[in-house]
């Protein structure tokens, strides 16, 4: 926290008028301890406020004393001077009423400003943590907006590619007896472009990943490797002359060559 916000904010003087609840008092005193130049600042709002208050006291008048003495001499009380002597305070002249007035007005307006000062203080920290609560609540919004955004246009990226009759779809089945593996290629023979969907696979591990393979011209050609966290169509990389397609289960990264005995599923492009 900025020390010179600190002490603008007010909070020292409410703090040295005891105007601050327990808990706010707690935390004044906690940054008190922290930071010796707000403890300076504490003591010369002290000595102010104490120095303004000697400066506005009023005076007893000057004949309060024979005033007394009539009274008490009215009521039987003997006032005779062989009682003892009562030792008498000098009583520092009487001010000027209008400058008494002047400062007693200072003391109002720099208390009235203090705590205002505070008070402004304290509501613009909760506006600012209304802020920060809503800003922070705008900021899930927005990123939910986006990620609804994006599978909306995935999604109709992929229907557009579905529906798209140059885009022609070979069913890969299980090369496996008793297994139901399954996966589809959306090829276009004019761009090239191929697009996998997976229907069922099983999972693998952290060392493994899939590899899909075109066969062209009676040779492998790799298309890419993939693993199974992708939802609705996956680009692969693009052929030319495929017969037939086929998918692997290689080391990560993929192989240069497929590895036959660990062929998952195969399908002949009609």
């Amino acid at each position: 926290m900025d020390i010179k916000d600190y002490i603008a904010s007010g909070i020292l003087e409410a703090y040295a008028l005891d105007d601050l609840p327990q808990e706010e008092r707690a935390a004044v005193e906690a940054m008190l301890a922290k930071h010796p130049e707000l403890r300076e600042e504490l003591n010369s709002i002290e000595e102010g406020l104490e120095t303004l208050a000697m400066e506005t006291a009023i005076a007893p008048p000057a004949d309060l004393k024979d005033s007394l003495m009539a009274t008490l001499d009215d009521q039987g009380v003997s006032t005779e001077k062989s009682q003892p002597e009562t030792k008498v305070v000098p009583i520092a002249p009487k001010k000027s009423t209008f400058w008494n007035y002047v400062a007693a007005a200072s003391i109002s307006i720099a208390l009235v400003s203090s705590l205002m000062a505070y008070d402004f203080y304290s509501r613009w920290k909760q506006t600012e943590a209304a802020y920060a609560d809503l800003a922070d609540s705008n900021e899930i919004l927005a990123n939910q907006i986006n990620k609804v955004g994006n599978e909306l246009r995935d999604a109709l990226h992929d229907y557009n590619v579905v529906a798209n009759p140059d885009f022609n779809r070979t069913d890969m089945t299980s090369v496996i007896k008793g297994k139901s593996f399954a996966a589809s290629v959306h090829w276009n023979k004019k761009t090239e472009e191929a697009y996998l969907s997976i229907t069922d696979l099983a999972e693998l591990t952290r060392e493994q990943q899939y590899q899909l393979w075109a066969i062209v011209d009676g040779k492998p050609v790799s298309m890419g490797v993939f693993d199974l966290n992708k939802d609705g169509l996956m680009q692969m990389t693009a052929v030319a002359n495929a017969s037939t397609f086929a998918v692997t289960i290689e080391p990560r990264g993929g192989s240069e060559n497929p590895t036959l005995d660990a062929m998952q599923v195969a399908g002949e492009v009609g």
